[in-house]
């Protein structure tokens, strides 16, 4: 059996999201001691999602011969409006069908362990806070831009959760109040206007229109496989259509920004998610318009980089939450 300091032990901590689930058993020290990768299946519905992370955690233990008795705790960051305290996951616009899920105690109740929910950039925030990009800063906000845009919020060391735990929807803020209607029921929200999905449908729809692009020989002419990625292959190509649809998102993602430097005055914003994959394509043109745009003093304390931890600052922030938890509670 594998074995495991008793006097730390170890965290089992899952990222919950649109289209990956990621598991794995993690110290105090953030050593990730094992990690698992699955799909989502979130078109599936609730409970397949839900049985494919149980058996994500099923594998993770087996695989490397853990003991629950060994384990401080399970802590789940996943995608959506969270209700910390309650362990609800009451909506999820990238989890089709999620409404009010009692996820914390179905795990508690199939495993028998202590168990925490938070909501997935709330838990990268925490990570990139104690283990990545933000380490020594005390103010920041984490900002991850892929399917959607989530955020999390780091004041004076801490984390900033709101009073029923789902502070950080920051994806939600209306930008356009003309804008395009949002998985979440409203209009304009800021990743209906500059996360992946937002850059692929825009490119989607503009070849559609007639617009010629290098992105239908990229996908073999099969438009509907147009992905925010590819936008971003073809735009370092030089490609004109996707230069073009990557400088809007980045006006609207620098909007978004200035929103929350003239309200939050961080000292970082901290920016992860697969867009982050494009580079000063996408954070050069949003730090032009923080400058342009944002209260000066607030615009000169920020400084606006890259994630450091990639696809797992949210269970590093999942185990570094439960780990805060206990120390809280004792």
């Amino acid at each position: 059996m594998q074995k495991i300091k008793k006097n730390k032990p170890p965290v089992l901590a899952i990222d919950l999201g649109g289209t990956k689930v990621i598991a794995a058993i993690i110290s105090d020290e953030g050593e990730m001691m094992a990690r698992e990768y699955h799909r989502t299946l979130a078109d599936e519905g609730p409970q397949p999602v839900i049985d494919q992370m149980l058996s994500v955690i099923d594998c993770l233990l087996r695989v490397k011969d853990v003991d629950l008795s060994q384990l401080h705790s399970i802590s789940v960051a996943a995608a959506g409006a969270i209700d910390t305290e309650r362990g609800l996951v009451t909506l999820s616009p990238n989890l089709p069908g999620w409404s009010n899920i009692p996820l914390r105690d179905i795990i508690k109740e199939k495993y028998g362990v202590n168990t925490f929910l938070i909501n997935d950039a709330s838990a990268a925030a925490l990570g990139e806070h104690r283990f990545g990009a933000g380490r020594g800063v005390k103010s920041l906000i984490y900002l991850t831009v892929s399917t959607g845009i989530g955020g999390g919020i780091i004041i004076n060391d801490k984390l900033y959760l709101g009073p029923c735990g789902s502070a950080g929807e920051i994806g939600h803020m209306t930008i356009d109040v003309n804008g395009p209607r949002c998985n979440c029921g409203n209009i304009g929200c800021w990743e209906t206007l500059a996360s992946g999905t937002a850059v692929a449908q825009e490119a989607i729809r503009r070849i559609s229109r007639g617009e010629r692009s290098s992105l239908t020989e990229i996908v073999e002419g099969k438009i509907e496989n147009i992905t925010a990625e590819k936008v971003g292959v073809a735009a370092r190509g030089g490609d004109f259509l996707a230069l073009d649809i990557i400088a809007k998102a980045a006006v609207y993602l620098g909007v978004g920004m200035v929103n929350l430097v003239n309200i939050f005055n961080p000292e970082m914003i901290v920016v992860g998610g697969g867009m982050v994959k494009m580079g000063d394509l996408l954070l050069a043109p949003a730090r032009q318009v923080v400058w342009e745009r944002a209260f000066q003093v607030s615009a000169q304390a920020v400084r606006i980089i890259p994630a450091q931890l990639g696809d797992d600052a949210g269970v590093l922030g999942a185990a570094t939450f439960a780990f805060q938890q206990a120390v809280i509670d004792s």
